[in-house]
Parts: structure tokens; sequence; C-alpha cells
């Protein structure tokens, strides 16, 4: 395979150490018990959800904008690098949280999110430059593939620190958590060293002084806002987006903290999320061949009927054993439904406009992530029972799925290409 690819792909193996041994894993489970000690778990729920929603929004609001600049400027690689640069730091500091400091850790998590988040505009945007179309599907579903290895492998280590704390010469549990946070940062660091020296992107398309970038992006943005508007296509293919990812990020994100809220323990909620990383390593490579034989859009729709049974499944759920089976329900599709909807996307996108065009996509991945938590803490507290706001995510999945059957890629493809001739005429 490509050198430019598998260092592409590798980013996801660097950053998903976050994605889930802090947001989906860790951060949860201390957020609940160490940082929040002593509070009723509705309201650290809700905590624990606004603070995914506040991250969101900041970097909902930035993403158009910095991928116009980006664009502009020819400067992808060093926008990821910021970003990452501030989820490395910011992650690597929740090591210094103490007991009881919930707001303390809600910062960094907050920022550290917003790191993890914006260097994944810049991530997504490249894969034009690493992948020709007819491989599309495959690379960006192998770039998923890796991050649920990588993720898992680190993921797996900390878990273990975590039930044989003395094995690793530490004194219990709570020690082995806060030197996880500082494994991910290094982690994180190193594996994102390939993509900057061995991926090339396209240079100053507008020829732009790096001094006037900002204004040109600017200018930009506004631009490729009114063709947004124009594309049919790609407006109706973002907003069922935005609706079925909302979903599926809610369910990554708040898993944990509805097992615990529902008296599950936290060993086996992280075996379970362990479980979840390893069946997705080949589930997404499976589903990258399914978008190749069958269409991206066939695979997005097996892996959304499996998440509608996941939450209906979830609301009725009393057993660990059951989150066992629903941790290998969501590892099998989790991935596919990512990489799928990323590579549909590209498929209706002008290339030459990527970063733009996928600021918009983030833009709404986003701003779903800033309605689903929220909601599920909100419904949760409102009912007096965590079980009916998983509810509330089936609902946003169903909705999308319907948007996402008026999503004509042929359109799409034919539009794509008379724009990036007009573009370079």
């Amino acid at each position: 395979m490509d050198k430019k690819v598998i260092s592409w792909a590798l980013y996801d193996w660097a950053n998903s150490a976050f994605a889930t041994t802090v947001m989906a894993g860790f951060f949860p489970v201390f957020f609940k018990q160490y940082w929040s000690v002593g509070q009723e778990v509705t309201i650290s729920t809700l905590k624990l959800g606004a603070a995914n929603s506040l991250a969101s929004i900041v970097i909902a609001l930035l993403a158009p904008v910095l991928g116009a600049i980006a664009d502009t400027g020819g400067s992808r690689k060093k926008f990821l690098l910021f970003f990452a640069a501030m989820g490395i730091v910011m992650t690597g500091s929740l090591h210094f949280v103490e007991r009881g400091q919930w707001e303390f850790a809600v910062i960094l998590y907050v920022f550290a999110t917003i790191g993890f988040s914006g260097g994944n505009i810049f991530y997504d945007a490249l894969i034009v430059s690493v992948a020709p179309a007819a491989k599309m599907d495959f690379v960006s579903a192998f770039g998923f593939a890796l991050g649920y290895l990588g993720g898992g492998i680190l993921f797996a280590v900390n878990v273990l620190m975590t039930l044989m704390p003395a094995k690793f010469g530490l004194l219990d549990s709570a020690q082995a958590v806060r030197i996880s946070f500082v494994m991910v940062a290094i982690w994180w660091a190193v594996f994102t060293i390939p993509l900057l020296l061995f991926v090339q992107e396209p240079g100053n398309r507008l020829g732009a002084e790096r001094k006037s970038a900002l204004v040109a992006g600017l200018r930009q943005l506004a631009a490729t806002f009114r063709e947004v508007r124009k594309l049919r296509v790609v407006c109706l293919f973002l907003v069922g987006y935005w609706l079925y990812i909302d979903g599926v990020d809610t369910i990554i994100r708040m898993a944990v903290d509805y097992g615990l809220s529902l008296g599950f323990s936290s060993k086996s909620l992280l075996l379970a999320l362990l479980l979840t990383q390893f069946v997705g390593f080949p589930a997404a490579i499976g589903f990258g061949k399914i978008g190749e034989r069958f269409g991206p859009k066939t695979g997005i729709y097996i892996a959304l009927g499996v998440y509608l049974g996941v939450t209906i499944w979830g609301f009725f759920m009393r057993r660990e054993l059951e989150f066992y089976l629903l941790a290998v329900a969501v590892g099998l599709v989790q991935g596919g439904v990512q990489s799928l909807s990323r590579s549909l996307f590209t498929r209706i996108i002008p290339a030459r406009q990527a970063a733009e065009f996928f600021g918009f996509y983030n833009l709404l991945g986003k701003f779903a992530a800033v309605i689903g938590p929220v909601l599920m803490g909100w419904v949760g507290l409102v009912a007096g029972d965590s079980r009916y706001s998983i509810l509330a995510v089936s609902l946003l999945i169903f909705c999308g799925g319907i948007l996402l059957y008026f999503v004509d890629e042929s359109e799409g493809h034919r539009l794509v290409l008379q724009m990036d001739k007009v573009g370079t005429g």
C-alpha cells in the first residue's frame, strides 16, 4: 500500500486513542466517580453532556472558516498540527486534576475535544490528496480501521493498568487512569509525525499571501456557502448526516455514562468498550468493501438499521451481558457509518474545495453533537430515569436515514464535474 495512504491513516491510529481512552472510556467514568464524587447520576450526566456540547459548539462555529482559510492558503497540515497540539497538551494536563475538581476537568476536556475535532477537519480534507476516486471508500475505511486497532491497543493496556495497578507499579486505579491520560497524549503526538512528513497537500490555489489568507479565506467561505445552497444533493446529505450522526456520536460519547446510570460496574463497561474497538477493526475494512461493491449509501443504511436496534434494545437492557452484546453490535457498524459517510461526501463535492466543504460537513456533525448529549441528559433528568434518554437517539437516526434516501449520488457527481470545469476553465 502507498506510503502516503498509510501515513495519512496513521493519524486515525494516533488520535483514536483520545476518542477511545478519554472521550468514550475513562473520562466519563472518572468524571462521575472521581471528579463529580457525591453528585446525583442524572446531574453528572447532564454536566458531561453540556461539556461535550460546548466543545461541539465552538468547533462547529470555527469549522467552515478554518476550512476556507486552509484551502486558500494551502495550510491544511499546519492547521492540523495546531489543533492536534492543543488536544495533546490538554489531554496530558488531565493528569493533574485532583478529586472533586470537576470544573477544571471540564475546561481541559473541552479544549482537548476542540483539538481533536478541529484536527479532524483537516485530516478528513487531506483524503483527496492521498486517495484516487476509485479507492476512496476503501482508504476512508482503512483509516477508521487503523483507528480502531490503534485506539484499542492502547486502551487495552490502559484498562489492564486500572484492573491490576500493582502489576504496573501503581498505587491504585485512580493513578492508573491519570497516567493513561499522559500515555494518550504521547501516543497521539508520536503517530501524528508520519502524516506531517509524508503526506503532501495542494499548494496555495489562489496565490494568496500568508498575511491575506484570512481575508481570502473568508471571501472564499462566502462563495462556498453560496455554492452549497445551490447544490441540492449536498444540502440534503448534510442535513441527513447532521441528524443520524447525532445519534451515532451521542452513543459513542455517552454509552459508558448510560451504563453507569443503570448501575453497571465500570469494569464491565470498559471491557465492553474495549471489545467494541477490536470488533470495529475488521468490520470497518468490511464496510469499505461493501461501499466498493454496493455503494456507500447501502452500507450506511445497514449501519443505521443496527443503530436503531441498539437504541431500542438499550431501553430494555437489564443485564451487563446485554451491554457486551450491544457493544459488539456497535463495533460492527460504527466505523462503517463514519467512513462511508465521509467517502460518500467526497463523491458529491469538488476536490479543489475539499477543506471548505468538509468544514460544513464537520459543522453539521458537531452541531449534531451539541443536541444529542444535552438532549439525552435532559430527557433522563425530566423523566427521572436514564432509560428514556436513549429513545431520543433513535428518532434522530431514523429521520437522518429518511433524508439520506433522497440523496442522488449520480446527480451530485455531475454537478461536481461541472463545478470543476468552471474552476479550471
